[in-house]
């Protein structure tokens, strides 16, 4: 707008001293016509575009000083002093022009005309206040351009915290002490607890996430549960469980050819050469290989106990008692895994 203020104190200082230097060291000199003719001059320092310049005028008015410049102000265009003030020796004449831009934020986009001469110029025209996060492009120290398409996004972020719970494991072992049935809790166990450190950005309304860290604050710890097997005449009612819930107190495992046997056969006693009643859960091996004794687990068999050898029981041969002779004639001669447990 025509004759609208703005503070150029600095300018002015800055523009006298000039003035008065280029004066000192005789260096403004007047147009030889306008003093032949009697007619005065001023030194005016115009300032437009973002850019200064000094000139020698003989214009008596700021109008004047603007038409000899070739400009004739709009209605909207910044000019100051207003343009019937008097021209006077070492004045700053400011012009700028009124042009359209277009400002788009969240909440919409609209075209203005401003004098602003840079972006931060027109949003403090506009009161537009920016957080510290928040985006402008083109940046705020950038001059305006006619048609121009300035945008402001609105950036928020925030960090989260989240504690979650490790489920703890938990493991079966075999105790010969309990009865069938029965078990006991051998280490209660505790489950787990992780932290995760969340950054979110919400940007004109849009929520974007990003995890920044993920730390351990309680390692779990497995809970290990007893099951009672009793006696070894209980064996073969707990094999039904599997190989799963033996896993953990298996210290090695073998491969070996298995045959089977009953406490019927011809030329035995019914007992073995350790003392043990012959039958399902007892068997028989070479003590160079499993030592007697050895609480074992043989797939598809169950639980045992190295109790008895044999004559043809040799290096990795292991011969498996049976309750029926129908069930040892059913198992046959095969290959088993055979664990040795802890």
């Amino acid at each position: 707008m025509i004759g609208r203020t703005k503070n150029r104190v600095s300018h002015l200082i800055a523009a006298g001293a000039l003035a008065l230097g280029l004066a000192t060291a005789g260096f403004i000199t007047h147009p030889v016509s306008a003093a032949a003719a009697g007619v005065d001059t001023h030194v005016v320092l115009f300032e437009s575009q973002g850019t200064q310049t000094q000139h020698v005028t003989a214009a008596q008015t700021v109008g004047d000083f603007l038409k000899e410049r070739g400009i004739v102000p709009g209605p909207r265009d910044y000019v100051h002093p207003a343009q019937n003030t008097p021209l006077t020796d070492n004045a700053v004449v400011s012009y700028s022009p009124a042009m359209p831009v277009k400002i788009i934020t969240a909440a919409g986009s609209k075209t203005i005309i401003t004098t602003a001469g840079d972006v931060g110029g027109l949003l403090e025209e506009e009161g537009i206040h920016l957080g510290k996060n928040d985006i402008v492009r083109p940046s705020l120290a950038d001059r305006l351009v006619p048609f121009a398409t300035i945008r402001v996004a609105r950036v928020v972020r925030w960090i989260k915290r989240s504690q979650t719970h490790v489920a703890q494991r938990t493991i079966h072992t075999i105790s010969f002490s309990l009865p069938p049935g029965k078990s006991r809790v051998i280490a209660p166990g505790r489950a787990g607890l992780t932290e995760t450190m969340v950054g979110y950005t919400q940007t004109d309304g849009t929520i974007s996430k990003r995890v920044l860290q993920t730390r351990v604050l309680r390692k779990p710890q497995t809970r290990v549960i007893a099951e009672g097997v009793g006696t070894y005449a209980a064996i073969a009612e707990f094999a039904k469980h599997g190989l799963e819930k033996t896993s953990y107190i298996a210290s090695s495992a073998l491969s070996m050819v298995a045959t089977a046997y009953t406490a019927s056969c011809a030329g035995c006693s019914g007992y073995t050469a350790t003392g043990y009643r012959a039958g399902h859960g007892i068997v028989a091996v070479d003590p160079r290989v499993i030592p007697l004794g050895t609480r074992l687990y043989i797939p598809g068999y169950g639980f045992a106990i190295a109790g008895d050898t044999g004559g043809a029981i040799i290096g990795r041969r292991i011969d498996l008692g049976f309750d029926s002779i129908g069930d040892a004639m059913d198992f046959g001669r095969r290959t088993v895994k055979v664990y040795t447990l802890r």
